[in-house]
């Protein structure tokens, strides 16, 4: 549709990752049993969490928290990478593409969730006397709603319209292939043919505000732990105090260092190939590595998982 001398986009065409239709068929396959296998761990353990009571314990509920987010994370994006393997139609409304950057909103209460889960994690080893105490249930669901609220409502709901509305701004000139599986900010400031400098300081401000924050936060946390371990005298009590805090920080580095390689540089160092691959690590890999991250050298969790299975095990 024209408007004077300016074309106006009403819909995107999303290249994915190949034309060719048996890679697609590939990696349709492959995507499938990713999302398949994300989505039952996620929801395996938050069920874990909720029927086990030996992991009605704060650290738990954070991570049964986290799980839920994943399940909702992976459920906004991987289905369209799904049906745009096996559809000869690419095509996404304008509409849409502004529902998929609305649902930056997920990322956004993650963002806050980690941040809440380093405080935790903090109290557990500094406090451990009085972790009980210093953590009670009403605490625990105040910081979680606390995320909810502030990374959803407030943080990622006014940052998402921002975000939203500067994207609808920019001037594509009759260019309306996406080199990306979903709409993205990247891939269409790549796209545009207008000056995005002032757009691509409203994505640095509103990005960059809310991962630095949490970030801080995060850092001030893990400081404060450090200093804890380092006045510990035994080397064993060290070690397991180290290893209490490793899921919490291999999850802290996927997530954040996705984001930060994402969206943190200038348009000119865009490479949409790689970005491709760093937008996959937080919408789709993270979720299926967390449950791993936080099961596999957990014993609580084992057991848990040992004793349902037993539990729904039919009798001979």
């Amino acid at each position: 549709m024209k408007v004077g001398n300016r074309t106006i986009l009403t819909e995107f065409i999303l290249v994915g990752f190949s034309a060719d239709p048996r890679w697609q068929l590939i990696l349709f396959g492959i995507f499938l049993i990713l999302y398949l296998v994300a989505l039952s761990g996620n929801m395996t353990l938050v069920i874990l969490i909720r029927i086990d009571s030996r992991l009605h314990i704060p650290m738990y509920f954070f991570i049964g928290n986290l799980f839920f987010l994943n399940f909702w994370y992976t459920s906004v994006y991987t289905p369209k990478i799904l049906a745009n393997c096996v559809s000869e139609d690419k095509r996404i409304s304008l509409a849409g593409c502004g529902a998929q950057l609305f649902s930056c909103v997920v990322a956004y209460t993650e963002c806050y969730l980690l941040a809440a889960m380093s405080y935790e994690r903090y109290v557990a080893i500094c406090n451990s006397l009085l972790y009980s105490a210093v953590m009670p249930t009403s605490l625990c669901a105040g910081l979680v709603g606390g995320c909810y609220i502030g990374g959803y409502y407030i943080g990622g709901f006014l940052n998402a319209i921002a975000h939203t509305a500067n994207t609808f701004q920019l001037s594509f000139c009759g260019k309306n292939i996406i080199d990306h599986f979903f709409c993205d900010a990247p891939p269409l400031v790549k796209m545009s043919c207008t000056d995005t400098r002032i757009y691509e300081k409203v994505l640095l401000g509103v990005v960059g505000f809310t991962v630095l924050s949490s970030i801080l936060a995060i850092l001030i946390s893990y400081l404060n732990i450090l200093l804890a371990i380092l006045r510990i005298r035994s080397a064993s009590g060290r070690c397991k105090a180290f290893s209490t805090c490793a899921s919490h920080i291999i999850s802290v580095m996927l997530f954040y260092g996705s984001l930060l390689f994402m969206y943190s540089r200038p348009s000119s160092t865009y490479s949409l190939e790689k970005d491709k691959v760093a937008v996959l690590f937080y919408t789709v890999v993270n979720p299926l590595l967390n449950p791993l991250i936080y099961s596999l050298r957990n014993k609580d969790v084992k057991e848990a998982f040992r004793k349902a299975t037993q539990t729904i095990r039919p009798q001979a």
